[in-house]
């Protein structure tokens, strides 16, 4: 399915046609008509933040759309023959293409999307064409080949250290840096650091198919990972994949890959490290040498050449971007998801349904249908720990809010100092450390049940067995008491009937005193 709000975003930046439609693995086409669709409507990007992805269709791509238009494609053979000739440009060789459609009665491409088919030839055709970067314009990154090595302090084995390399094509000014592995963490982490190196971003970031970067790559569809989307989005850049074995489309890392192996990896194929730090430190010396080192064709260096395209960079956001996980969690009866052995709130009109949530070092936050619907402080170092909302529960569950705790050991009160106990012990039972939001509510569905025993038998029998319970543990439930009270029901009916008959004022310190009924008036035998 189409990610229209994306296209939204990528128009709004700037970018051509022709840039979205590669960036999306879409035609040009279809990018056309969902910005003409847009302005028409009045839809920016910001304004559609609380449509969910179907409404956001409906209104760009409604039923009954006009069909898709069939232009004619160029002979690019023919085409690039041509421009081996003198003076022969590809402005030149599009007129000529449209007028001889227009001729023929055909519809020719526009010359963005001329020059775009011309180039996908090129490069599977394998055809030499020049291609001028920009300043600022792109930032290619791959893994390099090669591993550097440290040492274990302990065993003394050889561990392997990956190398991520990022580069402008347009001034070759590279960034690289070692990590452990080559997971989502350490490839999001260097694309952070690599901004932060050069002390800006460039509109379009171009990655390799990896499935950290991008789930699937088709001739018809393009899905990146979420989590990079979401790091793109962040710095205001647009992820351009290249296309699946097609490494001439970022030649300049694969060659910096290949100079970086050789420059700074094989340099120091001799020297011993101990720690990642170590090598790192290492590499940065290495790494000012190389951006430094003049040019052998031209004047200048990489970093001479980066002077003047820094200016062209995008300015950095304010903070550095956070690395997050996302995963796909179901909201149980109690409209509550499981998330890392702790339970977080979602409106109640979610229940039974799928979302994502989105997990960062210090925050939950609940998607459906790419809208948020709930945010929470994450609950470190805790085990069924509750984060609730209380706009999140049913009208019916909100009344119990209107309760609080001193309520709830009041009205237990009324009933009786052990009745008294136990609800404070079941409203105790469900407060969180100071580092988290209370959820002592979670008990009063508890203590609710506990006081309408009372209805059930009667105050004296629900007394008695919070008694009996206060003997068995200092922390007694709601089952407890409900167990004792259904298994001696017969024996604290006798026992309250004597405690109605009895004097309120038994000088007896244990509040009542069973007379000889209760023994079976043994003492007349």
């Amino acid at each position: 399915m189409t990610n229209y709000r994306e296209v939204l975003r990528l128009s709004e930046m700037g970018f051509n046609h022709t840039r979205i439609a590669d960036a999306m693995g879409i035609t040009r086409q279809t990018v056309l008509t969902v910005v003409r669709r847009a302005n028409e409507l009045g839809l920016r990007f910001e304004n559609v933040t609380d449509l969910s992805d179907r409404e956001l269709t409906q209104k760009l791509m409604p039923q009954g759309a006009a069909a898709r238009l069939v232009f004619k494609m160029p002979d690019y053979e023919e085409v690039h023959k041509e421009l081996q000739k003198p003076n022969v440009t590809l402005m030149l060789l599009w007129q000529e293409y449209v007028l001889k459609c227009r001729q023929c009665g055909e519809l020719p491409y526009q010359e963005t999307q001329f020059r775009k088919y011309y180039h996908d030839w090129a490069t599977e055709t394998k055809a030499s064409m020049h291609i001028n970067r920009k300043p600022g314009e792109l930032m290619e990154v791959d893994w390099a080949g090669t591993t550097a090595k440290i040492s274990d302090n302990i065993t003394g084995n050889d561990l392997d250290a990956y190398i991520f390399v990022a580069v402008l094509p347009y001034s070759c000014f590279g960034y690289v840096e070692a990590f452990w592995n080559m997971e989502q963490s350490s490839w999001i982490a260097g694309h952070v650091n690599a901004y932060e190196y050069f002390g800006g971003v460039t509109r379009i970031l171009v990655p390799d198919n990896l499935k950290t970067g991008v789930i699937k790559h088709t001739k018809s569809e393009i899905i990146l990972n979420r989590t990079y989307q979401e790091m793109a989005e962040h710095y205001g850049t647009a992820i351009i994949p290249t296309r699946v074995r097609m490494p001439k489309d970022k030649a300049t890392v694969e060659g910096t890959v290949g100079i970086v192996s050789t420059y700074i990896l094989a340099a120091i194929r001799n020297e011993k490290f101990f720690s990642l730090s170590e090598l790192n430190d290492v590499i940065r010396k290495r790494l000012h040498d190389y951006n430094h080192k003049p040019f052998q064709r031209k004047d200048g260096s990489r970093a001479s050449q980066f002077a003047d395209e820094r200016q062209f960079l995008l300015p950095l956001p304010k903070n550095a971007y956070e690395l997050s996980e996302w995963r796909i969690a179901a909201v149980n009866s109690g409209y509550h998801i499981w998330v890392d052995d702790n339970y977080y709130s979602v409106p109640f009109e979610f229940i039974r349904k799928k979302v994502d949530v989105r997990l960062t070092r210090n925050a939950v936050e609940v998607f459906f249908d790419n809208n948020r619907i709930a945010s929470h402080i994450r609950l470190l170092g805790k085990r069924g720990g509750y984060s609730t909302v209380e706009e999140h529960m049913p009208h019916a569950h909100q009344q119990y809010i209107q309760w609080n705790g001193g309520k709830f050991r009041e009205r237990a009160l009324e009933n009786g100092e052990n009745t008294s106990a136990v609800v404070s012990a079941i409203l105790a039972s469900h407060k969180t450390d100071d580092s988290a939001q209370p959820v002592e509510q979670q008990g009063y569905k508890s203590c609710q049940a506990l006081l309408k025993l009372s209805e059930k038998y009667s105050p004296e029998q629900l007394e008695l067995a919070c008694e009996r319970a206060l003997t068995y543990t200092s922390s007694p439930t709601l089952k407890v008491v409900q167990t004792i009270i259904k298994s001696d029901m017969i024996r604290f009916s006798e026992e309250s009937k004597t405690m109605s008959e009895s004097p309120k004022n038994h000088g007896s310190s244990y509040g009542f005193t069973r007379g000889a009924d209760y023994y079976g008036k043994e003492g007349d035998k």
